[in-house]
């Protein structure tokens, strides 16, 4: 079978120099713009159904998932001002925002 020719020719030059440079998209937690690493988090688990994946920092969904149960995650679903009246949670987002998008730590073990 043929390959299909691309729609872009290769000889072509490249207009890299006035392409802007891709956004990072905020944290669906904190709100701050991702670093270098993203995690891609189903805020419903995969398991309960979920399909539906948000951009976080990897410390933030550390945390969300260190803080709530599986069933917990279903019941709040996409509403992330849910997660926030969590005190535990609400106040790592506020110790987490003078932080670099890169920063990560050591948390605590999950609290069940």
């Amino acid at each position: 079978m043929a390959r299909k020719q691309s729609r872009r020719d290769p000889y072509e030059e490249s207009d890299s120099e006035n392409e802007a440079p891709a956004v990072a998209p905020p944290c669906w937690l904190c709100g701050r713009p991702t670093g270098k690493t993203i995690v891609w988090h189903h805020p419903v688990p995969k398991s309960r159904g979920g399909r539906d994946v948000v951009p976080m920092h990897p410390i933030c969904q550390q945390t969300v998932t260190a803080h709530f149960t599986n069933s917990e995650l279903q019941r709040h679903g996409m509403d992330v001002e849910a997660l926030l009246d969590n005190p535990a949670i609400r106040k790592f987002v506020d110790w987490v925002a003078k932080k670099d998008p890169d920063f990560s730590a050591t948390l605590t073990k999950k609290q069940r």
